[in-house]
């Protein structure tokens, strides 16, 4: 294993794809020689597809650029050069501005590592340095300005800009950087915003919801205003694995040595070890106590082996937000126990239908949904499938959010284990429905799309709605959670 690296093998688990379009890729690329730093192969990869021109306008295609990848892959190496290249390279002068996750940082970052490689670099003699607390800058000799912004509410407010970084923006809790950024960029010609970082926690919310609405547009192949690249594991792989390691660190075996992380493995907290080099979002309200179940009422119900052995009912949910969705199944064990499953979570809406092959519509006939969720809007589309929708009301749905909650503390409930609907139980949390309850989804920091459709699922099988008519399914997990 040695001997391997991320050279060929990691590719960007989410990105833009690169189209026919010319780019200014290679020009960062020499830029980044120049500095004695050559791209890496993800680094080009981006560089290719964030500098593409339109053809017809000769500017740059992509206004927003996000970028997530693990710990020392190289980001700053990348932004380093593409700062670079905006202020000796674009043509006309130019106003770059740089921030982190606080001023001391972003400081820190420009003095200890960006300022250093220019001063040794043959840019140094185009280029002067204000080291001056509060007013840092890099002038060129054409004019260009390469400051510092600071993360306070009024930093960035007036001044024109035509590129604007924000490194680390795990750190950020709202947008003001962004707002401050963009309104100065709107008269420019070619403005870029670029947001990049290493993944965060669930109070990550500004690069959270960039990572959500970044994935459904690569998803869709979206080649418009915002790039979107992301290296990272999924939540279900083996993080003991090198191959894991090597399909996510980009930079691992070429700046990174492989030793280097199996020392951290055996040494680091396992959520800080996926969110520094597998690139995972960690939810703290699923390291905490668990609010609702607990894990030991959880842990107690699983079952690897458990299986549904009669008929199944199906039911689907969305998050609020629409970027992720659900399907899961639910029905009795020989012994007669519930047994709840999810069969598919994956980002966006679209796939929901496309999982409804003609031969599951004939064999399922039926799915659950609540109407007053994000998941109504599809109810017209799933009928024309020829699916029976069932529409629960909202005594139904705290019905079910009943019936779960006891079946689990009881232990008469039985799943096996899956990391997106045990996620999503840990994380939890409940809003009142009456004199009820149902399961809140949108104070919660965790997908709880898998837990709702596996409660309404439920409801087919305990409550006086199941029909004794469904047909009884051979293999309902024949598509596996992705």
């Amino acid at each position: 294993m040695d001997s391997l690296s991320s050279y060929e093998s990691c590719q960007p688990r989410w990105s833009t794809p690169r189209t026919n379009r010319p780019t200014l890729g290679g020009r960062v690329a020499q830029i980044a020689e120049i500095l004695g730093t050559p791209l890496m192969p993800w680094q080009r990869h981006v560089a290719d597809i964030a500098y593409e021109i339109d053809p017809d306008t000769g500017r740059l295609v992509y206004r927003e650029i996000r970028l997530t990848v693990p710990r020392q892959s190289g980001k700053t190496t990348l932004m380093l050069s593409a700062m670079t290249h905006r202020c000796v390279a674009m043509g006309g002068v130019q106003r770059v501005s740089y921030t982190a996750q606080t001023g001391k940082d972003a400081r820190l970052k420009w003095e200890d590592e960006h300022v250093p490689v220019l001063e040794r670099s043959p840019f140094a003699p185009l280029m002067t340095v204000r080291r001056t607390n509060g007013s840092e800058a890099i002038r060129w000799g054409d004019g260009s300005i390469w400051s510092l912004m600071a993360t306070t509410d009024t930093a960035g407010h007036g001044a024109q800009l035509d590129l604007g970084v924000i490194d680390e923006a795990f750190a950020l809790q709202d947008d003001r950087l962004e707002q401050a950024m963009k309104p100065a960029m709107v008269t420019r010609t070619q403005p870029q915003l670029w947001v990049v970082s290493t993944a965060g926690t669930n109070d990550s919310l500004y690069l959270n919801d960039k990572v959500d609405d970044g994935r459904l547009r690569a998803l869709a192949g979206d080649t418009k205003a915002v790039a979107y690249f992301e290296w990272s594991a999924p939540d279900e792989a083996d993080i003991a694995d090198e191959r894991v390691w090597l399909d996510c660190m980009p930079a691992l075996g070429i700046t990174v040595p492989i030793e280097a992380i199996r020392s951290d493995f055996e040494s680091m907290r396992e959520p800080e070890f996926r969110r520094a080099y597998l690139n995972q979002r960690q939810d703290r309200a699923a390291a905490a106590p668990w609010q609702v179940i607990s894990e030991d009422q959880w842990g107690k119900c699983a079952d690897a082996r458990s299986r549904i052995e009669g008929p199944v009912s199906l039911a689907l949910d969305v998050t609020p937000s629409r970027s992720m969705a659900s399907i899961c199944a639910a029905g009795l064990r020989a012994d007669g126990l519930p047994h709840v499953e999810v069969v598919g979570n994956r980002p966006g809406t679209a796939w929901l239908l496309e999982w409804f092959t003609p031969e599951r519509v004939r064999e399922y006939r039926s799915v659950t949904i609540d109407p007053v969720s994000a998941a109504g809007s599809l109810a017209g589309d799933l009928a024309r499938l020829g699916l029976q929708v069932h529409e629960v009301s909202g005594r139904q749905v705290a019905t079910a959010c009943g019936k779960f909650f006891d079946f689990c503390v009881s232990g008469g409930l039985r799943h096996i284990e899956q990391s997106p609907l045990s996620g999503a139980v840990a994380g939890a949390k409940r809003r009142k429905l009456g004199d009820a309850w149902a399961w809140h989804r949108r104070d919660t920091a965790v997908d709880v799309s898998p837990l709702v459709a596996c409660t309404l699922a439920l409801l087919g099988v305990v409550g006086a709605e199941f029909a004794s008519g469904v047909p009884t399914i051979i293999d309902p997990w024949g598509d596996s959670v992705a």
